[in-house]
């Protein structure tokens, strides 16, 4: 089948929809389907070789150029090819990614109208490129952002789209109330121009069901899949008792990813007399909006006197993440909000490491699938310490969850697996006549 697959990249950052977007693209390629992965906005990051298209399109900077002025939506494409130099984009790309999404409302409005918005120009140059030089049978979209496009590719090409969704529900209920109800609005009327809505958990089809107002059996549910490389052998270290304890956590560095609570956990558990050797370590990207606020927290850990058991590795490639992972004897990323993904969850179980996860979002749904580890209240530095704390005194039981984790992670979710369920949904589409989102 020939497939594209458009992947909004995060200005050279890695990010865990485009890995989920580039794994998915090389599994598909390597069940033999011709693949092109498509970048908008920015450049894709991987962990591994970039298998995305060199050309962006819906380039970030003239994207917005086209929104903040008429005159940038009929200049040549010789000067809107400058403007999408990766570069460029990649630097315009992070300071994208630290403005507030409500000031982003008008934007995301913009994109959401397709043909009608602001952004036409790069919607039809998408089409053009789509349409003489890839000849594609099936288009996924990334998130619901890109919805608008949906109408367009399916009466200009003629074939059915895909859209996935993959978390966008954070950066939506972000805005102003008067812009988020217009935004969800439009987003509600523009659902049904994609022939399949795709979720990546249960959760979050759920939950969308409920943002789009419609039933939730409307809306296919494929789990994320990991790289195989994540199953690589295992060191010696995981069948040998640990001098120190370690925790780790490996996520963005932010408010929304819970580190705040991850850090008063650990203090907590420095308490206990019998873990005070215990170390924990954090790794992720920082970004400039979040340094201020993670100086605070690593002064106020060297006020505690709690620095020598504290160490940053910032961000990391996989060899690093491999590295870091292996070190571990509990994993956890206590999320303030419902995480639809869980990426890191199960990066984390192929390497045979225990998990202690707040109980919501897709959370709770991955640990009963996988037995791979136990589910905390939200929001409860208490009551993670608690359990991160049983978890470090009781071996066989961390060895247990983490055998049960890996073998899930093995048999359930690589991104082989991934790719064989994103292709039912491809088949199911080409096959259907209905050619809308099944009633």
């Amino acid at each position: 089948m020939n497939i594209s697959i458009l992947a909004a990249g995060a200005g050279g950052m890695y990010c865990g929809s485009c890995m989920r977007d580039s794994a998915m693209a090389t599994a598909l390629k390597r069940q033999g389907h011709d693949v092109t992965l498509i970048p908008l906005y920015t450049p894709l990051r991987d962990e591994h070789p970039d298998a995305s298209h060199p050309e962006v399109f819906y380039g970030g900077i003239n994207v917005y150029l086209q929104h903040a002025s008429r005159l940038f939506r009929h200049t040549p494409r010789m000067l809107d090819w400058i403007f999408d130099r990766p570069w460029m984009l990649n630097v315009a790309g992070k300071m994208g990614a630290q403005t507030s999404p409500k000031k982003l409302a008008g934007l995301t409005q913009s994109i959401l109208e397709g043909q009608e918005g602001a952004a036409s120009k790069e919607l039809d140059r998408l089409v053009q490129f789509l349409r003489h030089t890839i000849k594609p049978q099936v288009i996924s979209l990334p998130n619901l952002m890109f919805i608008g496009m949906a109408r367009t590719f399916k009466e200009a090409l003629g074939i059915p789209v895909i859209c996935e969704m993959t978390g966008e529900d954070i950066f939506l209920d972000a805005m102003d109330g008067p812009d988020r109800q217009r935004i969800r609005q439009i987003i509600q009327s523009r659902a049904a121009d994609a022939n399949r809505l795709v979720a990546t958990s249960q959760y979050y089809a759920s939950h969308m069901a409920g943002y789009l107002e419609m039933p939730v059996e409307q809306i296919e549910v494929v789990p994320n899949g990991i790289s195989s490389d994540y199953l690589t052998p295992l060191n010696d270290r995981k069948e040998k008792p640990s001098a120190a304890p370690t925790v780790g956590y490996l996520a963005r560095i932010c408010p929304e990813k819970g580190l705040a609570q991850f850090i008063e956990a650990m203090k907590i558990v420095l308490t206990f007399p019998d873990l005070q050797n215990t170390k924990f370590k954090v790794a992720g990207y920082l970004g400039k909006r979040d340094e201020k606020w993670f100086g605070d927290l690593s002064r106020q850990v060297a006020a505690d006197g709690l620095a020598d058991r504290f160490e940053f590795l910032g961000e990391v490639d996989l060899s690093a993440k491999l590295n870091m992972l292996d070190s571990l004897d509990v994993f956890t990323v206590p999320t303030v909000y419902p995480e639809a993904k869980g990426i890191y969850v199960l990066e984390a179980m192929a390497r045979g490491i225990p998990v202690v996860q707040p109980a919501h979002g897709s959370f709770s749904e991955l640990i009963e699938q996988t037995q791979g580890g136990l589910l905390v209240p939200p929001n409860n530095p208490h009551a993670l310490a608690e359990t991160i704390a049983g978890l470090l005194r009781d071996p066989a039981r961390r060895q247990t969850m983490g055998r049960a984790g890996r073998a899930a992670v093995e048999s359930s979710f690589t991104e082989d697996h991934m790719a064989r369920n994103m292709m039912n949904v491809f088949n199911d589409v080409l096959q259907s006549k209905a050619g809308m989102v099944r009633a």
